[in-house]
Formats: structure tokens, C-alpha cells, sequence
């Protein structure tokens, strides 16, 4: 994974593709991936980062999509008590906002 996460997106950007960027915002407890930490997706599907160490990136390139679509930003809460966070697999213990922005 590379660490030039802005960097990519960048790349991305400049050959035509529509990227969103994820952030991880706010975090309690045991998160997987401390606040800061970014996901560029592009509409095509590519993805460059990690919000959670895999366990809820699916649901957030989901959004992204539709961010990138719709063009409005959003801020995504998931935590243990979260349901939809089990159904993504956010099972350790903790909680995190992420939001996601379309760039360009």
C-alpha cells in the first residue's frame, strides 16, 4: 500500500477518473485505524489506503460511489453497537467516524 494516499488520488484525478477520499474523523476504543488515516476510491472501483484494515472498507467504497455520484459529502458512523457495523465486520470492540468527500 503505498503512503501517498493524497498522491494517488491526485494521479487519479489528473487521468479523468471521479475519486473520493475517505477520513477516518473521530475514534473510541479499540479502532482499527487511527483518526487521519485515508481511502481514495475511484468510481471504476480502485482503491488506494485503508480506513479499517479491511473490515468496513466495502461499505465505505459503497459510499463513496454514491458521494461521487450525488456530490454530497457524508459522515459514517460505525461502532460495536452499530448493527450494520457486525454486517461490515467492525467487531473489535470500537468505534469511528469516517467522511467522505468527492475530490475534484
Amino acid at each position: 500500500m503505498s503512503e501517498d494516499i493524497l498522491g494517488t488520488a491526485e494521479h487519479w484525478l489528473r487521468a479523468g477518473e471521479r475519486v473520493a477520499l475517505a477520513t477516518v474523523v473521530e475514534t473510541w476504543g479499540s479502532s482499527p485505524r487511527p483518526a487521519g488515516s485515508m481511502l481514495a476510491v475511484t468510481e471504476g472501483g480502485r482503491m488506494e489506503g485503508s480506513v479499517s484494515g479491511g473490515c468496513i472498507e466495502g461499505a465505505v467504497a459503497e459510499v463513496a460511489r454514491e458521494v461521487m455520484r450525488e456530490g454530497t459529502p457524508r459522515l459514517l458512523d460505525f461502532g460495536i453497537s452499530d448493527e450494520q457495523a457486525w454486517e461490515v465486520g467492525l467487531a473489535c470492540g470500537g468505534k469511528l467516524k469516517v467522511f467522505v468527500e468527492r475530490l475534484g
